[in-house]
């Protein structure tokens, strides 16, 4: 569990000071005041003051910001900012500084996905066998096809083909498929198991094989693609009520994952800890690129859309109502976060 803690939060660090950096950048890009720069929520256990910047670190691995001069004040018809205040810089430059972070967060995502895709095989989306009794073979698909795409989606990775079947709800499939270098359409119709609760096309797939090093970039991209379609389609069953807060996790469950991830791929060597470290990554860096562009208040996304009715209306809101609206909106984010917590530990004591 010790290695497991430092793993996670190295791995914290990471997603968090290139989102952050990220804000960090575009500001200082556009001339905006940076007050502060911290990692991390509560008691500051390293702070270091550089030009007008604090720079700092603290104890808990839950966040952290990059807070500027004017942002979110909520008297602010009662006081006067420069003009490298947030308020006071173009509209434009304010949307960029708050989308930075965001897209610094699939950076990431993509520079780690190009080190992974290279120095790992590809699941390449064959079917390596089929179930007894299987949906897939009642539409005529045999061992060895390989998937182009399901449902009018193009495939490139194994994955795919499992989240998709996923969020099936019972409904036919489209099938393309290639067998002997000719391609076919089946339709499939999956098969309802009542002990997952789920419907099953009845395949095993992937096939593993290195991709060449004109194929790295491309490929890295659909792993990227993957995990930003798993997120979102995840947070769609969240709000149809498809999953429970039992499927949510927060640092404390990040932890246990980390832990399982690690105690499952320790035995294979380094190599394989590494990669598939860097693999959680990408999918956490994705995940909290997509999150924080929720339109949701106190979240870039909700700060964004601000900005974007600044655009329409030719003038900002009140800084005071926009300031009130993200407090109640860090208010209640914190309160979940807390709630996640909570049962984070509850699920760490069964």
């Amino acid at each position: 569990m010790l290695v497991s803690l430092i793993i996670f939060v190295f791995i914290f660090l990471i997603l968090v000071t290139t989102h952050e950096l990220g804000h960090f950048l575009i500001a200082k890009a556009n001339g905006i005041r940076v007050l502060e720069f911290y990692v991390g929520m509560g008691p500051v256990l390293f702070k270091k003051k550089k030009g007008e910047t604090t720079y700092s670190i603290r104890l808990l691995p839950i966040g952290g910001a990059c807070v500027f001069e004017g942002e979110d004040t909520l008297d602010a018809e009662n006081q006067e900012f420069d003009e490298r205040a947030f308020p006071n810089a173009n509209v434009w430059a304010r949307i960029a500084t708050l989308f930075a972070g965001p897209f610094f967060n699939f950076l990431t995502a993509m520079i780690v996905a190009i080190i992974v895709v290279a120095n790992s095989t590809w699941a390449f989306p064959v079917i390596s066998g089929l179930t007894e009794d299987s949906a897939a073979a009642e539409a005529g698909l045999q061992e060895g096809d390989t998937i182009i795409s399901v449902d009018g989606e193009r495939i490139h990775l194994a994955a795919e083909v499992t989240l998709i079947s996923q969020f099936n709800k019972g409904g036919p499939m489209t099938i393309v498929y290639e067998r002997d270098g000719k391609q076919d359409v089946a339709q499939l119709i999956p098969h309802f198991d009542s002990d997952s609760g789920r419907y099953y096309m009845g395949i095993y797939i992937g096939k593993y094989e290195k991709v060449s090093p004109a194929q790295v970039i491309p490929y890295a991209f659909y792993d990227l693609l993957y995990y930003f379609k798993a997120t979102y389609r995840s947070l769609a069953l969240l709000i149809q009520g498809r999953l429970s807060l039992n499927d949510v996790s927060g640092p404390v469950g990040m932890v246990k994952i980390v832990d399982d991830t690690y105690e499952a791929v320790s035995p294979y060597g380094l190599s394989s800890v590494v990669l598939t470290m860097m693999e959680l990554l990408i999918l956490l860096s994705v995940n909290l690129g997509v999150m924080n562009l929720l339109p949701l208040p106190a979240l870039d996304g909700g700060r964004l859309i601000f900005q974007f009715i600044e655009v329409v209306r030719g003038k900002p809101v009140p800084r005071e109502k926009e300031g009130m609206v993200h407090l109640v909106g860090m208010v209640l984010l914190l309160a979940f976060m807390a709630v996640v917590v909570v049962n984070d530990i509850s699920k760490f004591m069964r």
